[in-house]
């Protein structure tokens, strides 16, 4: 049974949330609080599984009380609740790299009881399974079995297709705002996040990294040294358009029940590169991802997936890796120079072995 404390100042949301939760019977809702200064006090008292925390919030906001938390609690699970604005979008964001595991946001019509009981419901309970599951996980996971692939390429890296989810924002940081400058090719990355959020963290890295870090645009012309972000509500392609690459937003149907999918981006990206691509898929819920990876492997395209330890869920890049497809497993603070080493050719000639298993 996990236990959950649900921070809200709006005591329409903490009851929402509440009935929400106590329908599922894996979940037990242990306690509710208006506001952080309270929310403190009542972990410290009820020690909760996982928390569910409101951003904007009277006395102490959700940010400031996620920098707590991580002093009371290091690895307690936090799942952030936002409104889609710039304000909402921008405090998520650093609750995030203060160590929330993850967010979701708030019903836009809570008018509407069942759509809002819906959008709940869809959002959190996932999230708070695979978390949960996450933290629980003793045994290491299992090897994965071993396939008949091609050898990744010695061709060129061409360009870096990324992808994350769940704790993606944060590692994203870590790995974009770690790599040199002058690195001669375009990095694609998808993000599960929704509209104004993926603007405001393309920003934010931007601040920060030696590359050139948007949101993308449709038609864009592909530039060295540059990293082009997927819209939210939008999938993001590349096609080569003469002698150029460009990329495509369309709002096709949704895959992996996700619009930005990294499915979607790596299909064109097989078609456009070949085997000239490096893939990296970090950590997130589900398995977005596994099935686009599969036309680059059979190319000769190398795949380094996010290690379990580093990963809020090893959902995503573990997917990849027990299907066979990764060429390397790597702890989070590796992947950068890992990624730089391929970009620049220093390690083409041997495949990269697995650094970690679990």
């Amino acid at each position: 049974m996990i236990s959950v404390l649900v921070v809200d100042d709006s005591a329409v949301i903490r009851r929402l949330v509440t009935d929400v939760l106590s329908a599922d019977p894996g979940i037990r809702v242990i306690g509710t609080a208006p506001n952080g200064k309270i929310a403190l006090d009542k972990i410290d008292q009820l020690n909760p599984d996982l928390v569910t925390l409101d951003v904007e919030m009277p006395v102490m906001d959700g940010v400031t009380a996620m920098k707590a938390i991580r002093k009371m609690r290091p690895r307690l699970p936090v799942v952030m609740f936002s409104t889609l604005t710039s304000v909402g979008a921008d405090a998520t964001l650093a609750a995030l790299a203060a160590g929330a595991s993850d967010y979701v946001t708030k019903p836009a019509n809570v008018g509407s009881l069942t759509q809002a009981v819906a959008s709940v419901r869809e959002q959190l309970l996932p999230r708070i399974h695979a978390l949960c599951a996450r933290r629980a996980a003793t045994a290491p996971p299992p090897r994965p079995a071993s396939r008949q692939r091609k050898l990744p390429g010695t061709d060129k890296i061409k360009a870096v297709a990324i992808a994350s989810s769940t704790g993606g924002p944060e590692a994203l940081r870590v790995v974009l705002t770690s790599l040199p400058a002058g690195l001669q090719v375009p990095f694609f990355v998808v993000q599960h996040m929704p509209p104004v959020f993926t603007q405001m963290l393309a920003q934010r890295i931007n601040t920060e990294s030696k590359l050139t870090v948007t949101e993308a645009k449709d038609g864009e012309l592909a530039q060295p040294g540059h990293v082009y972000l997927a819209p939210g509500d939008f999938h993001m392609e590349v096609a080569r358009v003469a002698t150029s690459v460009r990329t495509k937003l369309h709002a096709g149907p949704k895959e992996n029940h996700c619009r930005p999918a990294a499915d979607v981006l790596f299909r064109s990206v097989a078609n456009v590169y070949g085997g000239s691509v490096l893939v990296v898929v970090l950590t997130g819920m589900g398995q977005d991802g596994k099935h686009g990876c599969e036309p680059l492997v059979a190319a000769g395209a190398r795949v380094i997936a996010q290690d379990e330890n580093t990963s809020v869920v090893w959902g995503m890049p573990g997917a990849v890796a027990q299907a066979g497809l990764a060429d390397a497993v790597l702890p989070l603070e590796k992947i950068a120079d890992s990624i730089a080493t391929q970009v620049t050719g220093r390690g083409l000639a041997p495949a990269m072995e697995v650094s970690s298993w679990n």
